[in-house]
């Protein structure tokens, strides 16, 4: 067996990535990559889910007392604008909190989609089913039954938003470093779930008020509810699946083979009591006893997850920073390296710089501060006993690709400026008059410099009278 096989068979065992060949060309490298495939047949399946959800809350439904009538392309129409808000709102978040070793675009699309659309129709038809065979029933809808809601739901959605997270733990684990990496594919994926569940609310809430007499003002009742769901309660479930993508990240970067089989076990079963609880006191408690749950549990819970997120960036950044001093120790990186590589601002600065030298300087910047960051996260691996000394192969090339970039990329933001474009047009150069009568130069009729005889005159002549052979 030749070398270059056993390092790739290392290297697949690691979970570490081969670097891919370049020379190639680009429409062939997008077919030959396995990713452009995973994501056609995952967003084909994302379309066949959504679909089949689409067609089945549009039917009507029969029950004991007559028909429940399906929705209206109206209804979720309305109901698809007025979920909108919310879900920009945590992709936004969830994407910018995953800052140091942020996710390719797809991994982002993935989680979204797959809490979206197949984690809806999962929970759908899952929590239909599990209510039928207890024997809850509801308005046509066996899922909406409080205990069903309580006992069936929690365990059946959590179940189903965090599939995703251990379909990309087994195919990029090596990508997957930070516990903040958990933190945004799990709130991509609660946030899909999210938006997927408001539509149905919301245009249930639409299609009910607008045909039952007594319910008052169509708007007041449909706004109500969306404040309700999309803003006061909107932290539900990205804090839910939260705690599982947690669990997850936990088990992914250590050595300990019992805390990677019981930490996801814990985070999920976190998450579903989370969520039990959630659907408990929205079902039970009333007036007073509200808006006490929601203010001395609820918003405590949201104000921790959010303070654990802010020191967790600052603790991602201590990693960073002392895991590529090591390598500043060896003499294979610039002593400015781990402060820059480490710190967001130096790293927006030394990108907004380079943005304004153009686009080559600015792909080699985010390229230099890519590969600094997964040399980090590289050494951390090793110093935690995840990987083996298969990583050392990746740690070189990483070094001669980042010593490669030197020259274009901006490395040291400290003292750079911005080149910006200057708008006002260069004032014409005043030169002062000359100081001696008449034109001068070709074509002038005086001597460019004072004191020569003038072109044409007696006293001009061609030869220096002076000149002469060299006397001894």
């Amino acid at each position: 067996m030749s070398t270059d096989t056993i390092n790739r068979h290392r290297r697949m065992l690691n979970g570490i990535p081969s670097q891919p060949d370049l020379s190639a060309p680009l429409p062939k490298r997008i077919l030959a990559n396995a990713w452009t495939w995973i994501g056609l047949v995952f967003t084909l399946l994302y379309a066949v889910a959504l679909w089949s959800q689409y067609a089945l809350m549009t039917a009507d439904t029969p029950v004991r007392d007559g028909v429940v009538q399906g929705m209206n392309q109206s209804a979720i129409r309305d109901a698809f604008w007025f979920a909108l808000p919310t879900l920009l709102f945590w992709v936004v978040l969830f994407v910018v909190a995953d800052r140091f070793r942020p996710q390719r675009l797809l991994l982002w699309w993935l989680a979204l989609g797959w809490g979206a659309c197949v984690a809806t129709f999962l929970s759908l038809h899952i929590n239909t089913w599990a209510s039928e065979q207890l024997s809850i029933g509801g308005d046509g809808d066996p899922t909406t039954a409080a205990r069903a809601a309580i006992y069936i739901a929690p365990f059946v959605e959590e179940a189903a938003k965090a599939t995703v997270l251990f379909w990309v733990a087994i195919l990029v684990r090596y990508q997957l470093v930070t516990k903040l990496n958990g933190i945004a594919l799990a709130g991509l994926s609660a946030a899909g779930f999210a938006f997927t569940e408001n539509i149905i609310y919301y245009a249930r809430a639409i299609m009910y008020a607008s045909s039952t007499i007594g319910t008052g003002n169509v708007e007041d009742a449909v706004r109500e509810i969306v404040w309700l769901r999309g803003f006061w309660t909107a932290f539900g479930h990205p804090l839910f699946t939260m705690m599982t993508g947690l669990g997850l990240m936990v088990a992914l970067r250590t050595h300990s083979k019992v805390v990677r089989v019981l930490a996801p076990l814990v985070g999920y079963l976190l998450a579903a009591l989370l969520h039990m609880m959630f659907n408990s006191q929205a079902s039970f408690a009333s007036g007073q006893m509200r808006y006490l749950i929601y203010f001395a549990v609820a918003l405590p819970l949201v104000a921790s997850a959010v303070i654990y997120g802010v020191r967790q960036l600052f603790a991602e950044s201590r990693k960073i920073r002392a895991r590529l001093t090591d390598y500043v120790r060896m003499g294979w990186l610039n002593p400015v390296d781990p402060e820059t590589a480490s710190r967001v601002r130096r790293r927006a600065w030394a990108l907004l710089v380079a943005a304004t030298r153009g686009w080559a300087v600015l792909r080699a910047t985010l390229s230099l501060q890519r590969m600094l960051t997964e040399l980090a996260y590289l050494r951390d691996a090793e110093v935690k006993g995840v990987i083996d000394t298969a990583g050392q192969h990746r740690a070189t090339e990483l070094l001669y690709l980042a010593r490669s970039l030197r020259g274009l990329a901006i490395d040291d933001p400290a003292g750079q400026k911005l080149s910006l474009p200057r708008f006002r047009k260069p004032k014409p150069v005043d030169y002062p008059p000359p100081n001696y009568p008449g034109p001068a130069g070709l074509g002038g009729n005086w001597p460019a410099t004072p004191g020569s005889a003038p072109l044409g005159s007696q006293g001009y002549s061609r030869v220096d009278p002076t000149w002469g052979p060299p006397t001894r």
